[in-house]
């Protein structure tokens, strides 16, 4: 009993030293600007005044917005199952962490043998196994620190996914809400239109125009009338996209608010500091995937090193030695094996070299997701800004449009000289033009504002 407790308490010591760290755990590299300062970023505490901060509900504020994200948060399948794969992840880890433990089984057995018709002697043994893996050069260690970042890795992919599905519901409202706005404008011109037709049938009774007038206001009339047909289409599309983003089946009529509001709560022109950047979930996740990618090439070091078991048997028998004994008795049994791996050099050096250039890989993927980050952000605050700028414009040119129509279709009424079919048409088909523009800028802002949240790791 006292070697065992002897063998025992040195494993132990043993264990204890290599817990210490013969590997060095994972840091944040810091060998480029660009992950410098993403290391210091990570330093500090979250900036509770980004943007990206900010509840999804104080942002999309639309009642009707706010509850297809609900809807989706809940149903979405592709959500879902990045959920899942947290689960798995977790599940993982439990099983790295126990992989410390000795492993206990429970082996019975026994057989009965009789000789020239004696009777039939009965041998039997109850013994319990005890088997523990000694964890000396950090196998175990680097395969639980490897499964602790593939679970982060896990989260951070599942926050990434529920800031995407809130941003994808989001443009696909606001896409839907501006292509109705659209659909409803080509309708009431379409109206326009059929009058202009009937107003230059007229006219060419009284000579005013020519029967080119005619035709050719006709032909602007069906032009639109085909707009017409590409919109109600898009309006389905985009009503299909919808559903599957809310998991519900293709089909359904989601309604929408005309005016597309949303609160940006922050001067979007400003810059976005790394600090900011460095919260952002797919950057996080990039980064436990580096980690991982560093753990599994301190475990392909580890291979080349010999591995430690101690095994333990004890129980009941009523064999002892080359005896049958009755009534039987307790017995015990230790044993210790080191096994090195002297033939595999080969296969652990092809190993290594494999994880060391995944890990290069890895280590490439997080500088990029850093980069395409910075350039996200720069993207959606440039967009936000021009098509602000952009609308404005947009506003006075269909003010003065408007005019421009009304006064060419009062001059050609009074058949004043000078005056066209064609400034008519012309003014008229500028004045939808710019309407439909309008439209257009009015989305493409509230879809930067919608990206640049998302830029930031909005919702997650």
């Amino acid at each position: 009993m006292n070697k065992i407790k002897t063998l025992i308490a040195a494993a132990l010591a043993v264990s204890a030293l290599s817990g210490c760290g013969i590997y060095k755990k994972y840091e944040t590299p810091q060998d480029t600007p660009i992950t410098r300062a993403y290391a210091e970023a990570r330093e500090l505490t979250p900036d509770s005044t980004s943007f990206g901060n900010y509840i999804w509900e104080d942002v999309f504020t639309d009642p009707l917005l706010a509850d297809y994200i609900n809807r989706a948060l809940t149903a979405n399948s592709s959500l879902r199952n990045a959920m899942l794969n947290v689960d798995i992840a977790r599940a993982q880890l439990k099983g790295a962490r126990l992989s410390y433990l000795p492993s206990v089984a429970l082996a019975p057995n026994g057989a009965g043998a009789s000789y020239a018709g004696s009777d039939i002697n009965w041998t039997y043994q109850l013994p319990v196994q005890v088997s523990w893996e000694i964890d000396v050069f950090g196998k175990l260690l680097n395969s639980k620190r490897g499964a602790k970042e593939s679970f982060y890795l896990s989260e951070a992919y599942a926050r990434a996914a529920r800031s995407q599905i809130i941003a994808a519901v989001a443009n696909t409202y606001y896409g839907l809400s501006a292509t109705r706005a659209q659909l409803e404008l080509s309708r009431r011109t379409a109206e326009v239109w059929k009058q202009t037709v009937s107003t230059m049938e007229d006219f060419k009774l009284v000579g005013n125009v020519t029967e080119a007038a005619v035709v050719q206001s006709r032909a602007q009339y069906y032009g639109i009338l085909a707009t017409i047909t590409d919109l109600e289409q898009a309006v389905d599309n985009l009503n299909n996209t919808l559903a599957l983003l809310v998991n519900e089946m293709p089909g359904t009529e989601y309604a929408t608010t005309p005016e597309m509001a949303i609160n940006i709560g922050f001067n979007p022109t400003e810059g976005i500091p790394m600090r900011q950047l460095a919260w952002r979930p797919d950057v996080e996740a990039a980064e436990h995937k580096l980690a991982v990618a560093y753990y599994a090439t301190s475990s392909a070091r580890a291979a080349f090193y010999p591995g430690l078991t101690i095994t333990a048997a004890g129980g009941f028998t009523n064999l002892l030695g080359s005896f049958v004994q009755n009534p039987g008795d307790w017995f015990y049994q230790l044993a210790g094996s080191l096994v090195a791996p002297l033939f595999s050099r080969g296969q652990n050096i092809a190993r290594l070299e494999a994880a060391k250039a995944q890990q290069k890989q890895a280590m490439n993927d997080f500088e990029y997701s850093l980069m395409n980050a910075a350039a996200e952000v720069s993207d959606a605050l440039v967009v936000y800004a021009k098509s602000t700028e952009k609308e404005n414009y947009l506003r006075e040119q269909v003010d003065n449009l408007a005019k421009a129509a009304e006064y060419s279709m009062d001059l050609l009424r009074y058949n004043q000289p000078g005056t066209t079919y064609l400034d008519v048409l012309t003014a008229q088909s500028n004045l939808l033009q710019a309407e439909m523009n309008g439209i257009s800028s009015r989305l493409a802002q509230a879809q930067a504002v919608v990206n640049l949240y998302q830029a930031l790791g909005g919702g997650r």
